[in-house]
């Protein structure tokens, strides 16, 4: 009796709601979380950047103070993502944090007879798009799309 209701649930062709998924785990919720947080960061990194250039160049320091803040955060998630159970792709882009804001320390400091600092933006959009596509990764992961019982 219990198999048949438990088929019933379960198939394709029931007319019935009910889902039978299981909740993420706690560790794999926080990832995501701090993921989020990081891609929030570089949103705001960006737009002080803007304001500083555009509007007033006071907010270079804004810009400055928060590359400080979050680029620890790089690292955790790269501690973290060794902990838990990600698909490959969602690990190689969380290496390839710390390794792109390594890079653009690096172009702004460094002092050398190329400018390096011209490849700054460049890798900053990188980081950026990298950051946006494990949010999204991250997320697909976590919460996978269910067809729509018709």
């Amino acid at each position: 009796m219990t198999k048949q209701i438990y088929s019933d649930i379960t198939s394709p062709t029931s007319n019935s709601l009910i889902e039978a998924k299981a909740p993420v785990h706690w560790t794999l919720m926080s990832f995501f979380i701090l993921v989020v947080f990081f891609n929030l960061c570089l949103y705001a990194q960006v737009l002080t950047v803007g304001l500083a250039y555009f509007y007033n160049p006071e907010w270079w320091q804004a810009h400055v103070w928060l590359v400080r803040g979050y680029s620890g955060l790089s690292l955790i998630l790269l501690a973290w993502v060794y902990r838990i159970i990600v698909p490959l792709r969602v690990r190689y882009l969380t290496i390839s944090l710390p390794v792109l804001l390594g890079l653009q320390f690096m172009t702004i400091h460094l002092k050398t007879p190329i400018p390096l600092a011209i490849m700054h933006p460049l890798i900053g959009f990188s980081l950026f798009s990298v950051s946006t596509t494990l949010v999204h990764r991250m997320s697909r992961f976590l919460f996978p799309k269910t067809d729509a019982i018709a």
